[in-house]
């Protein structure tokens, strides 16, 4: 969990939840942390987190590997 001292909300003007929000967007954007570790620490469920990223005209970072991954899911869910 992270602990955003009560002056760093002050400053910002945001809550703690946006501020949290702000910090998740940020490292997703530099490609830091995935979509689902991002919208974990924003405490969002990953849709609720890729609509926050589309109201900050964010793009989803989706590359081959995450094309590949979910192409494993659906052959592992889906029959033949």
């Amino acid at each position: 969990m992270l602990e955003i001292s009560d002056q760093i909300l002050q400053a910002s003007g945001l809550t703690e939840e946006e501020l949290t929000l702000e910090i998740a967007v940020a490292l997703y954007q530099r490609e830091i942390l995935s979509l689902g570790k991002a919208a974990e620490l924003a405490n969002l469920h990953r849709f609720a987190f890729q609509a926050a990223l589309s109201e900050r005209q964010v793009p989803v970072n989706y590359g081959p590997e995450d094309l590949e991954a979910d192409m494993a899911t659906l052959d592992r869910v889906l029959p033949s």
